[in-house]
Formats: structure tokens, sequence, C-alpha cells
């Protein structure tokens, strides 16, 4: 099978969330599985080694985008596992600072950019001669693709047999511009419909997508039930309700060869299930870089990702002093919303010894964090999926985690009678979480019960080899049903 897997974001190149991960370690379990990958991500601009590694290719994409043609030259990647990175290099739309915006929002031309981008995918197949099999769409900035597979591509030759699968990695981020960009998606006003691409009077890229994709994923089970429903579909759950049958969910994985506590060389101490004394080694080497006190045996708690409401950013800025009293000392790393990098700096400066802040994300030190902490807190609103936890998991960190999307799909809440791999609360609560975190600690303090747990979780498996055949089960289906629809 032939598979073009379709990102905004792609590690090494970009990364703002995980499905930067998602889009380097999904294409790469497939390959293994022995189909034909290749990733399509806009060019960004990026480290300068990186930028040397690329192979300019000898094509120019003439991309239309309402009445001008945007010229686009196209590098690429070939990697050891067989998957073909292709990057769309438009200096003017993508050789910018931030992928999606910069500190005052959103960049207001993201209609344009993506439209460009969704259009440029498909014109790279033509201008390769490839028969692509599967369009592998990724949230709202490839939205329009499955529409344009139906629409304005339906009769090239080189694609009229290609299925597309819209993979819903957050249905809070939808695509939404107002009604004037509609001329710049070449399609016509009688697109412009609550059948189509119109909701509430914009325009909603990702709403197409759903629409107009042979099948639709999401990255957990119970967050596809959650979006189903009025409180966590965001406007879109009638949409997913009619499209019921054509949706499926398959949990993330993670990358057991790059995660991996046993081999990781960022670690100071290399430790296993089986070996755990060495992890004390890297926990303190952890407590030096952030010189955080030892005290009266205090867990190390992390939070590690989007600094955002819907992380749960909020819960955590007013229970930190609570989670000291407690007893616990805390690192966090991430970037996100300004005021919540201003909170935690004023926290760690009143606070000395028992917090530790990074402002940024650094993936050597996400492995040393999560090598170092004994637990890892995640209290979101809302998470499709998640993939710390899984990472967490791997190296011993015990979740504690709000019992709501793929954190209820990857996490079993411990009790002494029912053992499980980490801590889960429901109500999205301050209270909550915090006695979420007093039954870890009273574990923590039972060596014999925190062992078993830390095992349990680290036993998991959640890697892409588990997760892939699936998405290709996932694929099969998307194809029969394109090949329906062009014998019809």
């Amino acid at each position: 099978m032939h598979i073009l897997f379709l990102a905004p974001e792609v590690w090494p190149y970009k990364r703002v969330g995980g499905l930067a991960e998602v889009a380097y370690d999904l294409p790469r379990a497939l390959a293994q599985l022995g189909h034909t990958v290749g990733v399509v991500t806009p060019k960004p601009r990026m480290a300068p080694e990186l930028e040397d590694a690329l192979e300019p290719l000898d094509v120019t994409l003439e991309v239309p985008v309402s009445w001008k043609r945007h010229q686009a030259e196209v590098f690429c990647q070939r990697n050891p596992s067989g998957v073909v990175d292709y990057l769309i290099g438009h200096e003017h739309l993508f050789d910018r600072e931030g992928l999606y915006g910069n500190a005052y929002g959103d960049y207001e031309d993201n209609a344009e950019r993506f439209i460009f981008y969704s259009r440029a995918c498909l014109e790279l197949a033509k201008a390769m001669d490839w028969q692509v099999d599967v369009f592998h769409a990724n949230d709202w900035t490839t939205g329009l693709v499955p529409v344009y597979l139906r629409t304005l591509y339906a009769d090239d030759p080189h694609l009229k047999k290609s299925a597309s699968l819209m993979s819903v990695h957050n249905l809070g981020n939808q695509g939404q511009f107002w009604h004037y960009d509609m001329p710049l998606t070449g399609l016509g006003w009688e697109y412009f419909t609550p059948e189509a691409l119109e909701f509430y009077g914009q325009i909603n890229f990702l709403k197409g997508g759903l629409l107009f994709a042979d099948m639709i994923s999401t990255v957990s089970h119970a967050y596809a039930q959650e979006i189903l429903t009025p409180e966590w579909g965001q406007g879109l759950e009638g949409v997913l309700l009619a499209r019921r049958d054509r949706l499926a969910a398959v949990v993330n994985g993670i990358d057991y060869q790059l995660w991996d506590p046993a081999a990781d060389q960022r670690l100071i101490a290399q430790y296993s299930q089986d070996d755990l004394e060495p992890k004390q080694r890297c926990r303190r080497d952890l407590m030096e870089l952030y010189s955080l006190d030892e005290g009266q045996g205090r867990p190390l708690a992390a939070v590690v990702g989007r600094l955002e409401d819907r992380k749960g950013l909020d819960l955590i800025t007013a229970g930190m002093e609570s989670m000291f009293e407690l007893g616990f000392n805390v690192v966090v790393m991430g970037y996100g919303e300004d005021h919540y990098h201003v909170t935690l700096k004023e926290l760690a400066q009143r606070n000395p010894g028992r917090l530790g802040v990074t402002i940024g994300f650094d993936m050597a030190l996400a492995h040393r964090i999560m090598g170092g902490v004994d637990m890892l807190l995640v209290p979101s609103r809302y998470e499709p999926c998640g993939i710390h936890q899984m990472q967490a998991l791997r190296y011993g960190a015990v979740p504690v985690v709000r019992d709501t999307g793929g954190l209820a799909d990857t996490v079993a809440d411990h009790t002494p009678k029912n053992p499980g791999t980490g801590f889960k609360f429901g109500p999205f609560a301050m209270e909550a979480m915090l006695e979420a975190l007093a039954r870890a600690r009273e574990a923590y303090q039972d060596p014999a019960q925190w062992k078993g747990i830390v095992r349990r979780g680290m036993a998991q498996d959640f890697s892409w080899q588990a997760a892939a055949p699936r998405y290709v089960e996932i694929y099969q289906k998307a194809q029969d049903l394109a090949g329906r629809r062009a014998e019809a």
C-alpha cells in the first residue's frame, strides 16, 4: 500500500505538540509492515544542521490559491527506515518563527497558508506520478485534502482512486475562517453550506474533512465516545454522529526504541523494570539540575507539555502551594500561554528548592525528567490521547491523571485491593486532583507497593508496533469505500 501521511508538524523539523512525534513514529511503524510511506509537511524555519541534510528535488509545484499560482520547491530526506519526508518549501508562507502563530496570536493568513499546503500535497502526488492508495490527513490544517479529493481532483487520473483518512488529534482546533476566504479554496460557493464547509457563518476546514473523508479516526477509544456528546463535540457532534459508522479509534503509541530506559544514553544511568536501582541516580541527577531539596522522603512530580488551560494548568498553578504542603517537589517543563510562564516563574522564585521550571521544550531534557521523577501529573480538562503519560509509564514515573480521553484508556487506577498503573480522578477540580496526589503519596511511602505500581506500568505495551496494524485495517476499509464510490 502507498500511504502519504500529511501533518503540519513533524519531528525533528518542527514540534508544537504530540502530533510531531506521531508524524515521525507512525509512518516508520507502517514502513516496517512493508508499506510505502511518505510524509508531506511544510518546510519550516529550522536549525542549519537539519536544513543541510535536506535534498532538493528537481520539481517545482504550481499550486493554485484563488486566482494566484504559488510556486513551491520540494525537498526530501530519505530515512534508513524507508520513510521519505517531503518538505514543501514556500519562504513567504512558512519561513516563520512560529508554525501557527506568534506571541500576538494566530497568523492572519492561516487560511491561505494551509489551503496552499493542502493543495500542494495533491499537486506533489501528481508531479511525482504517484498512485497513492491512502492520504492520511491529520487535524484541521489538512482538512481540505479529503474535500479536494472528492471535488476539484475527483476526475484526476492520479487521484480518483485514492482514499482518505481524516484523523482528529484535537477537536478543539478546527480551522475556522471568515467566509470571504472561500474563494481562496478554489471551491464554488455551493460548498459554503451546512452540508459542507459552512459553520455558523464561517468556513470550517476540519468539518470539511470529517464530511468528505472515507474514514475518520481519533486517538483513543474514550475520546471517540466523548466527541459524540455536546459537552466535548465542540459543535461538531452532529457531524460525527451522522458519520459514526466511519469513525474508528486507535490509541497513539510511542517509539519503544527511542523511549527505552535500559538503553537511553540521555540518562545518567540506565535501568529496567527488573533493575530499578539505577533510577535513583537519574533522580538525584534531576534534583541537582533544578537545585531541589531532598527533604524527608519527598516524592518528585513532573508536569511536561503544553502550558495551557486545556492541560489543567489552572489547577496546577492554583494547587502548587498545596502540593508543597503534601510534601511534593515539582519540576515543570513546557511552553504555552504567557500568563502561565509568568506564574510558574514567580512560584519558583517564592519556593526555592521545591519547584524547578523550564519554559520551552527540549527532547533530551524530557527524557531526563521522565527518568528522574517519581510521578507525572496530567490533570487535563480533556485529552484526546496524550503521549507523555505513556512515556512516563515506560520510564517508571507513575501517572496521576484525570479520568478522560486517552488518559482513561492508558492508565489503570490503583488501590491496594485493585493494583493498577497510576492514579486517576474524575471531577475537573483542584480538590479532586489533590486527593489523587495524596493517594499517590501514601502508596509512595510503601516501597513494596510502589515498586509494584512502577513495574506494572513499565510492563505495558503502548508501542507503535501494536497500533500500526489497526491503522492498516482502517486504510483498507477506506480503500474499499473509495473503490465503491469510484464505481458508482
